[in-house]
């Protein structure tokens, strides 16, 4: 029963699954392999030239051009006419927001089923807020309320939920309680294989912590400045080395002028060698606002790199602060400078942590169950449940 094969539709917003060596196409394929025949629809990037519609062996690619908002107003429309036109049993949409709404629209009277991922903590308070008295004041995007109120009308006609953490389901189970599914717990894959070291750029620095992600306002990487300037005097051999571009990148660069941190700082821009960059990092410190699962974290404890986070993700779910990592709750810079100084400190907690976040991290991938069978197992179940 449950290798019967079946059609399915994604809904997404990753237009490298355009490219045929990218990492998203290969999963895609993997996917498609074990649900039987796989439709992605999703946004190109703006100059591509390819087809429309292309087949790689089980999966079906389906492109939508124009810009990210002309793109969402045509989705449920071409959602829509391939389910019918390729008897479609389920839609998957990446999130309970645009592509949620999209999708939700478009099996409005087909008889395929409505799927949807959540991969984000969109219940956190800080989803919406902007800072509180302790931090410097960011700028949420006004966008983030309208997603509430998408998702508070897309999930609670779901067939089916998967979601990417505990904290996820259990903000899911309390704010909507039996409207929705009980949500599947699927977290994203991470590989346990890391790539080879890579060599940091020639720099002063004796002990350097490294930030990876995008420079987007829910990082609130400006905390992270503000608590290196509290210790940059104190502890004048370290420096911060930012991997990762984003829309804040012109901001948090005037940040550091402001703060003094000039020669400090380091901006490498996206890398796509970002691993082996940080295997040779002495610390690893994030400030997320929120997040929905905490992938770097992963990496970071694989690659023996101690860990300095916000508590956010999967810190109490795979990661217990002040036992495997440093964690402190979002939005305080004066708690960073403390937990940067504790680890500069003591070289043999920086060990410990480093032992005990690599363990934890190891057993969590080794337990959990991310693979393409898992994901379509789960839509299975929903075709299966209905």
């Amino acid at each position: 029963m449950n290798s019967i094969p079946f059609t399915a539709l994604f809904i997404s917003n990753d237009p490298t699954i355009f490219e045929e060596e990218s990492a998203t196409r290969a999963r895609m394929r993997a996917y498609a392999d074990e649900i039987g025949t796989l439709h992605i629809l999703s946004r190109c990037k703006i100059g591509y030239t390819g087809p429309i519609d292309f087949r790689d062996g089980n999966l079906i690619v389906h492109a939508v051009h124009g810009s990210k908002l002309l793109s969402l107003w045509f989705l449920p429309k071409r959602a829509k006419a391939l389910i019918l036109q390729n008897n479609i049993a389920i839609v998957s949409a990446q999130d309970p927001f645009e592509h949620g709404f999209a999708a939700m629209r478009s099996v409005k009277g087909t008889n395929a089923k409505l799927h949807i991922q959540v991969h984000t903590d969109f219940l956190s308070p800080w989803f919406t807020r902007n800072s509180i008295s302790r931090s410097p004041r960011t700028r949420m995007s006004s966008l983030n309320r309208v997603r509430q109120k998408l998702a508070n009308r897309v999930l609670p006609h779901a067939d089916g939920v998967r979601v990417v953490s505990e904290r996820i389901r259990d903000s899911l189970t309390a704010q909507y309680g039996n409207r929705v599914p009980v949500p599947s717990v699927i977290p994203i894959y991470v590989p346990t294989i890391l790539p080879p070291k890579i060599s940091l750029p020639e720099h002063p620095f004796t002990f350097v912590f490294m930030v990876i992600g995008r420079l987007e306002p829910e990082k609130r990487i400006e905390d992270i400045l503000v608590a290196f300037s509290r210790i940059k005097d104190t502890y004048p051999g370290i420096g911060l080395m930012i991997v990762g571009d984003g829309r804040e990148r012109t901001r948090l660069e005037q940040w550091v002028h402001n703060l003094g941190l000039d020669g400090r700082v380091l901006f490498l821009g996206n890398r796509p060698d970002a691993l082996g960059l940080l295997e040779n990092a002495d610390g690893f410190i994030q400030a997320s606002a929120y997040e929905g699962y905490g992938r770097t974290l992963i990496e970071a404890a694989l690659a023996r790199v101690p860990i300095i986070t916000t508590d956010v993700g999967i810190i109490g779910e795979v990661f217990k602060g002040y036992e495997d990592v440093l964690a402190t709750p979002p939005g305080d810079p004066a708690n960073l400078a403390a937990l940067m100084t504790g680890m500069l400190e003591d070289p043999s907690v920086r060990e410990q942590y480093i032992m005990r976040a690599e363990k934890v991290a190891k057993e969590h991938l080794a337990s959990v169950h991310t693979q393409p069978s898992d994901i379509a197992a789960d839509l299975r179940k929903v075709l299966q449940n209905l």
